[in-house]
């Protein structure tokens, strides 16, 4: 069956490789039919072509005609545009920049967008004409423009009054309005908060006139007059900086000037010299810092050299004062200012770093610094002479009365008023001191000052005669002391070792008053070793004590008349501390009054029943203990009345 079918199968195979080649032959026909005929269109296309080529040309050249004509018009258009902007620019020119500066600078920037034109476009005609025109008239404006910036700066730099200045300060630094002292500006030391305090910058020229200033300032940059600007800025606002310092009181002052000063002058001038920096610094050279920023921005122009240059008159002036005091004869009693003034120019450092900033401005920086350094070295050398002189002060001024010497109060306040400057002191010491604390360089400095002034008085208190008058006065000096710097910061300074061993001392003073002073008083009121019974002796003038009548006698005369020398001499002696006064008083009566009541009482009958028994018991131990009470008070009681004795 397989068989059977193979030719059918063949037949049907030739019929359609039959069809396929017929099919071909049709296609490579119709092929070469379309190839005959698009090579017919190609050859017809050229044809056209080349017939139209000429047309072409033509049409070319119209259309470059009309852009030449375009851009000639074009050209003229603008031409004829910068003449009417040359014509209106020039009129306002010629009217000058007073009336509208605003359209002043607006017609000279028109002028020199016009120069710029013609100086890309000189194959105009009129283009070397029109650029001589517009650069004369923009000479002209840039003269112009000169004199009006230094009519702007006349008419707006004009000195600050003082009391303008004075509303811009913190209400703690504002002098009082009803106080005419001219010491008003001052206080016994600088605010803690002043850290925080606020300052407003005074308003030194109306804001809405900077960018004039500014506007015009670039205008004379631009047109190579930067100059003519520096000199008229440097010299109107100088001299409004200058005139304003005078007006508060600033003076130019050099050291044989300050050398010459009474104390009291100086004082206040150094108090008023601090007052006068801050306001300086932080207001007026301040604004004229921001004043300079705003009137030379954008401008290719050093300003800090301009600054600087302006406010250097100024800023010597203040800086001279500070100086001449630095650099005069030391003494104790400048210590303190020169603490005030270092103190002041360190919280016025960052504001001398901001306003001088840049290297035209070093010099000034420096110079602040300087006297900074100089400040600082002189203190420190005055801590140096005050130790010294308070060990070596040789005054001859004796307190008669045994009370505090003027040397101690003046020493004690002295050091009180160091601890109101100990943050200051812990900067000044760090100046100069490396690796060690500065509380301890305080403590260090303390400790000395106080023993050098223990010293002295060591010394001062040899030149009694009276040894119980020694001892009064060392007691009373040395507790002035104590009490003093236990009142005050320095015991933290200086310790309770320090006010233990000084109190140690008050007593040991005050136990050896008692045995100089009291010694004989108290011999007389002993029968240890008094003679006995005489031959001429009865028994009747013996007591049971076997001690003779008669030397009870002398033994109550010794102490009526060394009391009452004790009593006249000692209750014109001081102890002026209510307290240490009335201990020294119990602590000697409670020495005196029972050994003087055991002595009635043991003697008393020898001589109370004889002719004149006050002529020998003058006292009762109440009326001693009455007297005690005005020993030490300073006065003159003279002898006791009679009514005082028994």
């Amino acid at each position: 069956m397989a068989v059977s079918a193979l030719p059918r199968t063949m037949d049907a195979l030739t019929r359609r490789a039959t069809m396929l080649r017929d099919s071909l032959h049709k296609s490579q026909g119709n092929t070469d039919g379309m190839v005959a005929i698009l090579g017919s269109f190609d050859h017809r296309l050229s044809a056209l072509e080349a017939a139209m080529r000429p047309t072409q040309v033509r049409t070319h050249a119209i259309r470059m005609a009309h852009e030449n004509i375009d851009k000639t018009l074009k050209a003229g258009e603008a031409i004829l545009s910068q003449f009417d902007l040359t014509r209106r620019a020039e009129a306002t020119i010629l009217r000058g920049p007073h009336e509208d500066l605003e359209s002043y600078l607006e017609a000279v920037d028109t002028l020199k967008g016009i120069s710029r034109f013609f100086s890309s476009n000189k194959n105009f005609r009129s283009s070397e004409g029109i650029l001589n025109h517009v650069n004369g008239l923009l000479a002209k404006s840039s003269l112009k423009i000169e004199e009006e910036f230094k009519q702007l700066m006349t008419t707006y730099s004009k000195p600050i009054e003082p009391d303008r200045l004075f509303d811009c300060l913190p209400k703690s630094l504002r002098p009082s309005k009803d106080d005419e002292d001219e010491n008003a500006n001052q206080s016994d030391h600088p605010s803690k908060g002043l850290e925080t305090a606020v300052y407003k910058t005074p308003t030194l020229v109306p804001p809405r006139i900077l960018p004039l200033m500014n506007d015009i300032a670039q205008q004379l940059v631009q047109a190579g007059n930067q100059q003519s600007c520096y000199k008229i800025y440097r010299e109107s606002r100088g001299a409004a900086l200058e005139s304003s310092l005078r007006k508060l009181g600033v003076e130019k002052l050099t050291k044989d000037d300050v050398q010459k000063m009474q104390w009291e002058a100086l004082e206040a001038k150094i108090g008023n010299w601090i007052q006068f920096m801050r306001i300086a610094v932080k207001l007026l050279l301040a604004g004229e810092r921001k004043i300079c920023d705003q009137i030379f921005e954008g401008a290719n122009f050093n300003r800090d050299q301009c600054f600087a240059e302006m406010a250097t008159n100024s800023v010597v002036t203040l800086l001279s004062f500070g100086d001449a005091v630095a650099k005069s004869k030391r003494s104790p009693e400048k210590l303190f200012v020169l603490l005030d003034m270092y103190e002041v120019m360190r919280e016025l450092q960052s504001e001398i770093e901001v306003v001088f900033e840049g290297k035209a401005c070093s010099e000034m920086r420096e110079a602040a610094l300087g006297l900074t350094k100089r400040l600082a070295q002189t203190a420190q050398e005055t801590f140096a002479d005050f130790e010294e002189a308070v060990e070596k002060d040789a005054s001859k001024t004796i307190v008669q009365d045994g009370t505090v010497h003027p040397l101690t109060s003046y020493v004690i306040n002295y050091v009180k008023f160091l601890f109101d400057y100990q943050s200051t002191l812990k900067l000044l010491f760090q100046e100069f001191e490396t690796g060690s604390e500065t509380e301890s360089q305080l403590a260090v400095v303390t400790t000395r000052i106080m023993q050098a002034l223990q010293n002295n008085l060591d010394g001062k208190s040899k030149q009694y005669k009276d040894p119980a008058l020694t001892h009064l006065f060392l007691m009373n000096n040395v507790h002035y002391m104590v009490r003093s710097v236990r009142r005050s910061e320095a015991k933290d300074i200086l310790g309770d070792d320090w006010i233990q061993r000084h109190r140690r001392i008050v007593q040991q003073n005050a136990n050896q008053y008692k045995r100089v002073a009291w010694a004989k008083v108290l011999q007389a009121l002993s029968v240890q070793g008094a003679p006995g019974s005489t031959g001429s002796s009865t028994p009747a003038d013996l007591n049971s004590s076997g001690v003779s009548r008669a030397v009870i006698k002398e033994r109550f005369k010794a102490f009526n008349t060394q009391f009452e020398e004790l009593h006249a001499k000692q209750s014109l002696w001081i102890v002026p501390d209510q307290e240490l006064r009335e201990s020294l008083r119990l602590a000697i009566a409670e020495v005196l009054l029972p050994a003087y009541r055991s002595f009635i009482k043991r003697f008393g009958n020898l001589v109370g029943s004889g002719k004149n028994p006050l002529k020998y018991i003058r006292y009762s131990p109440e009326l001693v203990d009455k007297l005690l009470n005005e020993f030490f008070e300073g006065q003159q009681y003279g002898e006791p009345k009679h009514q005082h004795r028994l």
